[in-house]
């Protein structure tokens, strides 16, 4: 039968069972038999059990179907507002806010938002089976997402959602919810409102009185009864509010950086073509591996730039990043002057500073390879055939004619000409 279907009346239900009975050539009941058996039959449905709500246990949460038009005062578009509703179990004490949306930020901004209100942490939290809160939906054992369990952990709180399609299992907020549609959002409904601070402040103003008002059949309001019962047992809120974080999936790339709204962070370098996750608030942008956290850094609004961490790159490009223009150009000179001169020379003569950068680095390797005295004797013949180049230096040692007497004054060669392209000393400190 579809007793349960909505807009079925005894009356219609009455009249099917007529026609299928004379059909059928078999006496049938008049309507006042019918409606006595028929609630004979009802009453013994399924029950649903009365529940008894601790003081302190419960949060139930939920969003309303109804939204709340929000103005944007440069377009003039309007975007629906969000309401959510929060309500306590033993009192009804209720809370309501706007939201944008209701993705996992909202939702979990919105309940910090409700535990502040009642300036306390009960031992649940009830809401839907919903995704943005967790992750794999099950009647029996749901599985929470990230921001959740942070929340948890964050309040030393469970959450402990309701069973999908079983609104009795929240009967509370399911009330809250149309409390709040007809005391609070019914009055706003001409009200024009600009943003979401100001919705929230009209509804802040409106929940005062909707928890002021008198209950119908108990004595008190929603206000002391939360007053009796559920504040003096509610735990304390912890000293810091929880920062609200935001994850995605990112590949790390051959440069051993992740992108993220087109800036560039570094984890190890050992990581690079696997995918980490990150965890991202407001001021910080985290990297995890396996569940556990291997990178760190302030987020960033620089698009195109690089926040590189020293220890996440390879030793070998480490040892290149530490090696500054003004660092290359001590050690050239503590080798000996015509070294000196022509590392200064590389600096200074290239079409970018880069390209003379890498050739100091590599007579920094014919160092190590032949040792800095017979370094410092090629750049005195390199200087003095006015070939003051890497390749030259290299070129020299190899057939050894460092150990041959120069022919001519290496110390007249190390001062090179000025011209209009020589950045000079001064640029590299």
């Amino acid at each position: 039968m579809d007793h349960g279907y909505p807009g079925v009346t005894l009356q219609l239900l009455w009249e099917e069972y007529q026609r299928a009975h004379a059909a059928a050539g078999e006496p049938a009941y008049k309507y006042t038999s019918f409606c006595v058996k028929y609630r004979a039959f009802a009453a013994g449905l399924k029950r649903s059990m009365r529940q008894t709500h601790i003081a302190g246990e419960r949060l139930f949460v939920d969003y309303a179907g109804q939204t709340l038009p929000i103005i944007d005062a440069a377009t003039g578009e309007i975007r629906p507002g969000q309401v959510f509703v929060a309500v306590l179990g033993a009192s009804n004490y209720t809370y309501a806010c706007a939201s944008a949306t209701q993705t996992a930020p909202d939702w979990v901004g919105a309940i910090i938002n409700a535990l502040e209100f009642i300036g306390g942490v009960p031992r649940l939290i009830v809401p839907d089976q919903t995704r943005a809160l967790i992750a794999r939906p099950d009647r029996y054992e749901p599985s929470p997402g990230r921001l959740v369990e942070e929340l948890c952990a964050h309040y030393d709180v469970a959450v402990l959602p309701a069973r999908p399609a079983h609104p009795r299992d929240k009967p509370k907020v399911e009330v809250g919810v149309q409390v709040v549609e007809r005391w609070i959002l019914a009055r706003l409904r001409h009200r024009r409102l600009f943003s979401l601070a100001e919705a929230n402040a009209a509804i802040a103003e409106l929940l005062v009185e909707l928890n002021a008002r008198a209950f119908k059949k108990l004595p008190g309001c929603r206000a002391s009864a939360f007053a009796a019962l559920d504040r003096p047992v509610l735990r304390p809120l912890p000293i810091s509010r929880m920062p609200i974080a935001r994850f995605k999936r990112a590949r790390v790339n051959i440069d051993y950086h992740v992108e993220l709204d087109g800036h560039y962070y570094s984890v190890p370098y050992r990581l690079v073509r696997t995918e980490v996750e990150l965890r991202i608030t407001a001021t910080t942008v985290e990297a995890m591996a396996a569940q556990q956290r291997v990178a760190m850094h302030p987020y960033s609004t620089r698009k195109g730039a690089h926040t590189t961490t020293a220890e996440h790159m390879p030793a070998a490009h480490r040892a290149h990043r530490e090696w500054t223009p003004a660092k290359l150009l001590a050690w050239g000179e503590r080798i000996g002057p015509s070294c000196g001169a022509l590392v200064r020379w590389q600096m200074e003569h290239r079409p970018h500073p880069e390209q003379g950068y890498r050739a100091c680095l590599g007579l920094r390797r014919l160092a190590r390879q032949f040792g800095e005295s017979r370094l410092e004797a090629a750049c005195a013949r390199a200087l003095a055939i006015r070939s003051p180049t890497y390749r030259s230096v290299a070129s020299i040692l190899a057939v050894g004619l460092d150990r041959q007497p120069a022919t001519a004054d290496p110390s007249v060669q190390t001062s090179l000409p000025l011209h209009e392209n020589v950045r000079g000393s001064k640029y590299y400190h």
